[in-house]
């Protein structure tokens, strides 16, 4: 049985912008990796260096610009959650002046790698939250 994270985070900044801080490779480093390849389009590369210590790998399987995005996720050199093993979507709602982010990450093998990945989205969307409003999320401490 796949294991599922699901959380929401509240952002002072518009659709437009969150987006493309999930999917310019640019503000894509500020927040969440050392390296980013993206090709947001339906089949289009995912690729991001974490920390450059950790590689995530999929593919696109939706893009509604400022609305949504859906791509496959998985770990280089992990071979419980491979790359395409899981699923990420992002759902972009206007809320409050700013940007409601729901986010699920569906896919996962077990509760471990449930909690796990909890714990690794909620700093990273954390880091997104204050990049996306124009702050400077500051090194990242989990990479």
């Amino acid at each position: 049985m796949s294991e599922t994270v699901h959380t929401e985070i509240e952002i002072a900044a518009p659709q437009a912008t969150v987006f493309a801080f999930l999917t310019d490779p640019d503000r894509i480093m500020r927040w969440l990796g050392g390296s980013a390849t993206m090709e947001p389009r339906p089949g289009g590369i995912y690729l991001v260096s974490v920390g450059d210590r950790h590689v995530a790998r999929g593919r696109f399987t939706e893009v509604i610009p400022v609305h949504r995005l859906a791509y496959t996720f998985g770990w280089d050199a992990r071979d419980n959650v491979p790359p395409g093993s899981g699923l990420i979507e992002i759902d972009l709602v206007e809320h409050n002046g700013g940007t409601l982010v729901r986010f699920t990450h569906s896919g996962l093998p077990d509760e471990a790698e449930r909690a796990g990945h909890a714990r690794g989205w909620a700093h990273y969307l954390n880091r997104l939250a204050i990049a996306a409003s124009g702050g400077d999320p500051g090194p990242d401490t989990l990479a």
